[in-house]
Protein backbone atom coordinates (compact mmCIF):
# COMPACT_ATOMS: atom_id res chain seq x y z
CA UNK A 1 0.00 0.00 0.00
CA UNK A 2 1.37 3.20 -1.38
CA UNK A 3 1.10 6.21 1.54
CA UNK A 4 -1.37 8.31 1.01
CA UNK A 5 -2.13 11.83 1.77
CA UNK A 6 -4.41 14.34 2.08
CA UNK A 7 -7.50 11.80 1.41
CA UNK A 8 -10.82 12.89 3.15
CA UNK A 9 -12.53 9.54 4.58
CA UNK A 10 -15.86 9.90 6.08
CA UNK A 11 -17.68 6.94 8.49
CA UNK A 12 -21.33 7.41 8.76
CA UNK A 13 -24.58 5.51 9.45
CA UNK A 14 -26.04 6.39 6.13
CA UNK A 15 -27.81 2.43 5.59
CA UNK A 16 -31.49 3.81 4.31
CA UNK A 17 -31.53 5.21 0.57
CA UNK A 18 -32.91 8.48 1.57
CA UNK A 19 -29.80 8.73 3.64
CA UNK A 20 -27.02 7.18 1.10
CA UNK A 21 -28.43 9.57 -1.21
CA UNK A 22 -27.86 12.91 1.00
CA UNK A 23 -24.22 11.97 2.11
CA UNK A 24 -23.78 10.82 -1.25
CA UNK A 25 -24.55 14.15 -3.10
CA UNK A 26 -22.87 16.72 -0.30
CA UNK A 27 -19.89 14.76 -0.91
CA UNK A 28 -19.57 14.59 -4.56
CA UNK A 29 -19.69 18.46 -4.36
CA UNK A 30 -16.42 18.50 -2.35
CA UNK A 31 -14.42 15.83 -3.90
CA UNK A 32 -11.46 17.23 -5.69
CA UNK A 33 -10.60 14.40 -7.50
CA UNK A 34 -12.92 11.07 -7.14
CA UNK A 35 -15.37 9.85 -4.46
CA UNK A 36 -15.37 5.89 -3.48
CA UNK A 37 -18.11 4.95 -1.84
CA UNK A 38 -18.10 1.41 0.48
CA UNK A 39 -21.32 0.19 1.44
CA UNK A 40 -23.53 -2.97 2.20
CA UNK A 41 -26.72 -3.82 3.51
CA UNK A 42 -27.96 -5.39 6.58
CA UNK A 43 -29.61 -8.82 6.22
CA UNK A 44 -32.47 -9.77 7.67
CA UNK A 45 -34.00 -6.39 7.11
CA UNK A 46 -35.65 -4.19 4.26
CA UNK A 47 -34.27 -6.63 0.66
CA UNK A 48 -36.32 -4.11 -1.63
CA UNK A 49 -33.91 -1.29 -0.51
CA UNK A 50 -30.86 -3.35 -1.90
CA UNK A 51 -31.11 -2.74 -5.48
CA UNK A 52 -31.67 1.21 -4.91
CA UNK A 53 -29.25 1.57 -2.59
CA UNK A 54 -27.16 0.32 -5.06
CA UNK A 55 -28.19 2.82 -7.83
CA UNK A 56 -27.81 5.32 -5.72
CA UNK A 57 -24.21 5.39 -4.86
CA UNK A 58 -23.77 4.09 -8.74
CA UNK A 59 -25.29 7.89 -9.23
CA UNK A 60 -22.67 9.80 -7.17
CA UNK A 61 -19.75 7.97 -6.20
CA UNK A 62 -16.67 7.25 -8.93
CA UNK A 63 -15.98 3.68 -7.44
CA UNK A 64 -18.41 1.38 -5.30
CA UNK A 65 -16.82 -1.17 -2.82
CA UNK A 66 -19.86 -3.73 -1.85
CA UNK A 67 -19.21 -5.54 0.94
CA UNK A 68 -20.94 -6.62 4.04
CA UNK A 69 -23.07 -4.85 6.82
CA UNK A 70 -24.60 -6.58 9.97
CA UNK A 71 -25.40 -10.40 7.85
CA UNK A 72 -27.34 -11.38 9.91
CA UNK A 73 -28.20 -14.55 9.30
CA UNK A 74 -28.31 -13.82 5.73
CA UNK A 75 -25.45 -15.37 3.64
CA UNK A 76 -23.58 -12.33 2.99
CA UNK A 77 -23.24 -13.23 -1.00
CA UNK A 78 -26.90 -12.97 -1.03
CA UNK A 79 -26.82 -9.61 0.20
CA UNK A 80 -24.46 -8.21 -2.22
CA UNK A 81 -26.26 -10.31 -5.34
CA UNK A 82 -29.51 -8.35 -4.54
CA UNK A 83 -27.27 -5.36 -4.43
CA UNK A 84 -25.98 -5.45 -7.39
CA UNK A 85 -28.70 -4.89 -10.35
CA UNK A 86 -29.04 -1.79 -8.37
CA UNK A 87 -25.26 -0.83 -9.12
CA UNK A 88 -25.19 -2.58 -12.83
CA UNK A 89 -28.01 0.06 -13.78
CA UNK A 90 -25.21 2.91 -14.33
CA UNK A 91 -22.27 1.40 -13.46
CA UNK A 92 -21.24 -2.00 -15.37
CA UNK A 93 -17.53 -2.58 -14.95
CA UNK A 94 -16.86 -4.93 -12.02
CA UNK A 95 -12.88 -4.56 -11.20
CA UNK A 96 -10.66 -7.25 -9.63
CA UNK A 97 -8.34 -5.96 -7.04
CA UNK A 98 -5.15 -6.44 -9.43
CA UNK A 99 -6.72 -4.12 -11.68
CA UNK A 100 -7.54 -1.54 -8.80
CA UNK A 101 -3.71 -1.54 -7.85
CA UNK A 102 -2.73 0.52 -11.59
CA UNK A 103 -5.88 2.62 -10.68
CA UNK A 104 -9.69 3.00 -12.16
CA UNK A 105 -11.46 5.21 -14.33
CA UNK A 106 -14.57 6.44 -13.12
CA UNK A 107 -17.74 4.21 -13.17
CA UNK A 108 -16.43 0.89 -11.85
CA UNK A 109 -17.50 -1.20 -8.98
CA UNK A 110 -15.63 -4.25 -6.99
CA UNK A 111 -16.90 -7.01 -4.20
CA UNK A 112 -15.70 -7.53 -1.23
CA UNK A 113 -17.41 -9.41 1.27
CA UNK A 114 -15.26 -9.12 3.99
CA UNK A 115 -15.39 -5.17 5.35
CA UNK A 116 -12.30 -5.04 6.74
CA UNK A 117 -10.42 -5.52 3.98
CA UNK A 118 -13.26 -3.75 1.58
CA UNK A 119 -11.86 -0.22 3.43
CA UNK A 120 -8.34 -1.33 3.55
CA UNK A 121 -8.78 -1.47 -0.41
CA UNK A 122 -11.13 1.68 -1.01
CA UNK A 123 -8.10 3.42 0.59
CA UNK A 124 -5.30 1.85 -0.54
CA UNK A 125 -6.29 2.77 -4.60
CA UNK A 126 -7.29 6.43 -2.98
CA UNK A 127 -4.89 9.32 -4.04
CA UNK A 128 -4.70 12.97 -2.68
CA UNK A 129 -8.21 15.26 -2.97
CA UNK A 130 -10.30 11.71 -2.90
CA UNK A 131 -13.07 11.43 -0.72
CA UNK A 132 -13.98 7.96 1.01
CA UNK A 133 -17.18 7.40 2.65
CA UNK A 134 -17.78 4.48 4.59
CA UNK A 135 -21.36 3.85 4.85
CA UNK A 136 -23.94 2.14 6.81
CA UNK A 137 -22.37 1.13 10.42
CA UNK A 138 -21.37 4.84 11.23
CA UNK A 139 -20.91 4.87 15.55
CA UNK A 140 -21.82 1.18 15.47
CA UNK A 141 -19.04 -1.17 16.93
CA UNK A 142 -19.85 -4.32 15.96
CA UNK A 143 -21.06 -6.48 13.12
CA UNK A 144 -23.65 -9.19 13.19
CA UNK A 145 -22.42 -12.52 11.37
CA UNK A 146 -25.21 -15.48 12.47
CA UNK A 147 -26.03 -16.03 15.89
CA UNK A 148 -22.51 -13.79 16.90
CA UNK A 149 -21.76 -10.39 17.57
CA UNK A 150 -18.55 -9.00 17.24
CA UNK A 151 -16.56 -6.53 18.05
CA UNK A 152 -15.90 -4.19 14.60
CA UNK A 153 -15.79 -0.50 13.99
CA UNK A 154 -15.15 1.49 10.91
CA UNK A 155 -13.50 4.41 12.54
CA UNK A 156 -10.86 2.21 13.88
CA UNK A 157 -10.06 -0.28 10.69
CA UNK A 158 -9.16 3.56 8.77
CA UNK A 159 -7.61 4.71 12.14
CA UNK A 160 -5.46 1.64 11.92
CA UNK A 161 -4.57 1.73 7.74
CA UNK A 162 -3.56 5.56 8.28
CA UNK A 163 -1.40 3.95 11.37
CA UNK A 164 0.00 1.61 8.76
CA UNK A 165 1.16 4.55 6.27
Amino acid sequence: MQKKIERFVYVDYAHTPDALKNVLSCLKKLAGRRLICVFGCGGDRDRGKRPLMGEIAAGYADLIVVTSDNPRSEPPMSIIDEILPGVQKLCPYEYIAEELSAGFEAGGYIVEPDRRKAIRLAMSVSYAGDVILIAGKGHENYQIIGDTTLHFDDREEVMKVLSDN
